[in-house]
Formats: structure tokens, sequence, C-alpha cells
């Protein structure tokens, strides 16, 4: 019986060593390997030529029908009267060729808002066939858990204008909301001029972190600017034109002398509405988000001051780049600038 010691067997590759070879991260040769679509075709197909070298995998066959599919993309956002999220979705399915130019398919979904049970319900229910979700985020443990089951599964989740605090997202799509609502507050400041004066916010639902960031930084600046400047209180519409009616209603009612009205989400035409009916358009100074249609005519005839926006297309391409990076393997903000938010008067109305 031969005795001899047997050959000393090399050791068998592990995924830190294709991803080296590949030069790509960890999580997309687990991508690639586990058949999860969403990798560019490029690599793919370098990744599976480096498992097979360092023998992995010994028949790359199985992968190639995932180097051909696009990513699939969804974004759930919340539906309601709020016109500019409307608009958003629209454009999802009119940027279809941007989309594709990145290898992905997108879809928008409208959900019901402020319900945090049903949003996360939607994200679980969205990644079963989606391969990347951006979404309008609530700030709740329920919406936190689905985000990070999503994420432990490979599913990568992006919010869009609100985001959420220690949740497992990739990245965030959106304006600094803080200094957006100093910025509200600061405009306003200046349209009613140095004197003191009442001003109020309707907001849409401080469930949003978007919402509560704007409140704050917009009672801030007044704390220490304008201290002569009163906030007499903040009522929330749920983005709903009918309800904002209402809520601007009572406002203007217990406080005749009412200097200025901040709509920190979307129903911009309610609180119109009532201000006419009050004969206090030209008196009270008017701000909001979101340059739409509405927006644009009550900027026009007088009854909007300014209006604080972002562009929404750039917004969706924005989340298109931080599919395209993971999928890639690189940090998700790579490459990305800083969002722009704009200010837009009558006098400059794009």
């Amino acid at each position: 019986m031969d005795s001899s010691p047997l050959p000393d067997l090399p050791p068998r590759a592990r995924v830190p060593d294709v991803a080296r070879m590949a030069g790509v991260s960890t999580a997309t040769v687990d991508r690639v390997l586990h058949g999860r679509a969403g990798v560019r075709p490029v690599t793919v197909e370098r990744v599976v030529r480096a498992a097979a070298a360092l023998g992995y995998i010994l028949d790359t066959l199985p992968y190639a029908a995932s180097a051909r599919r696009p990513m699939r993309l969804v974004f759930l956002l919340p539906e309601g009267s709020n016109r500019f999220l409307s608009m958003l979705g629209q454009l999802v399915g009119e940027t279809r060729a941007r989309f594709e130019s990145f290898g992905m398919t997108a879809r928008a979904e409208f959900i019901r808002s402020f319900n945090p049970e049903l949003l996360a319900k939607a994200l679980r229910e969205a990644a079963r066939e989606a391969d990347g979700i951006a979404f309008m985020a609530l700030e709740h443990p329920a919406v936190r858990e689905a985000v990070n089951a999503l994420a432990e599964a490979g599913t990568p989740t992006v919010t869009l204008i609100s985001d959420i605090a220690n949740a497992r997202r990739a990245a965030y799509v959106g304006l600094d909301n803080r200094s957006t609502g100093r910025t509200a507050g600061y405009l306003m400041a200046r349209f009613i001029g140095p004197r003191p004066a009442k001003v109020a916010m309707i907001a849409g639902s401080l469930s949003y972190r978007a919402h509560e960031e704007r409140e704050m930084g917009f009672l801030h600046l007044f704390t220490e600017l304008f201290p002569a400047i009163e906030v007499v209180g903040l009522r929330e519409g749920h983005d709903d034109e009918s309800k904002n009616h209402r809520q601007a209603k009572t406002l203007l009612n217990r406080h005749p002398d009412l200097a200025g009205i901040y709509n920190i989400g979307g129903g911009a035409a309610g609180i119109a509405r009532a201000l006419r009916e009050a004969r206090r358009e030209r008196e009270t100074v008017f701000i909001g988000h979101g340059l739409t249609p509405d927006t644009r005519a009550l900027l026009i005839d007088g009854t909007m001051d300014a209006v604080i926006t972002q562009n929404p297309r750039a917004m969706l391409m924005d989340c298109a780049t931080v599919f395209d990076n993971i999928r890639a393997g690189r940090e998700a903000e790579c490459g990305m600038g800083r969002p722009v938010g704009e200010i837009i008067l009558r006098e400059n109305l794009p």
C-alpha cells in the first residue's frame, strides 16, 4: 500500500476571490451567481468568467439569461391630489426611453397616502418582481422593517423626496428639507417686511420626515432671525385640496390678520380658494412646494408668491444612476451631484 503523502490541493475559491478577479463588489458577485437581475451584461460576463476561471462554477450557461434581462424598477408613490407626485408618476412612463438607455424598465404604482402598514406591504409585494424600488418614505417602524428585509434579500431601495432614519435604504434622492424650510421662512419674512406679524403652516403629514424637517427649519428661522413674526400653528391637510381648504379657512377665521401661509406639502389649490373667499389673496403671503400647472396658475394670478421646487426628470434620472451604480458594484451615490432646489416666482417662471 502506497503511504506517500497526497499532493496539496489548491484552496477552493470563495466569493471575495471572484469579486477581486472580476473587479466588482462581493454584493455584485452574489447577485450574479444567485441569478438576480439588474447587473449589466458586461459585468455579468466578467463575473461569470472569473468564477469559471477560479473553479467556483463549472457551467456558465445558466447565467446567460440574467445578462440579457433589464433591471426592473418600481416607483411607489402616494395617491391623492398632490399634483407634483401625480406628475412624477406620469413622467416615469414618459421617460421610458431614458430608463432603457440604462438597461432598465420602470413603472409607477400609486398607493394610499399616509398609511405605513400599506406602504410596508406594497414594498414587500413590489420586491417579488422588482430589482429595485424607489419610494416616498413614511417614518414608521413597519416601513423601516420592510426596507431592512428587502436589503437583506438583495433588493435595493431608494427613498424619494422624503427619507427614513436608521434604515438600510441604498440612497436618498431629494432636497435637504430642513434647509428648504428655512428658505421658505426667509422668503416669507422678506415678503412681509420688518413688522410684527402672524404666519401659519399647513403640512401634508408629519409622518413624512420631509414635512417634519421643513417645519423645523421654518420655525427655527423665525426664532433666530425674525422674532417679531409669530408662527401661530401647524395643521395637517394630507395633501388634499378639500382638507387644505378647510384648514386654511379655519386659520383665516381665527386670525383675520394672518400675514402668511406656508404650504409644506401639496393641495395648494384648496388654500388658494380659502384665500380668495376671504378676499385675502393679495394681503396674505402664500409660499408652497412643487411647480405644477396649478401652482403655475396661482403664481401668474398673484395668489401664490413663491414655489420651491426641484426638477422631476432629474430626480428620476438620479434614481436610475443610483440603481446603475449598485448594479455595477459602485458606491450608490457615485458620480451624483447635490440635488438643486429652485425658487420660482411669477417673474422667473420657466
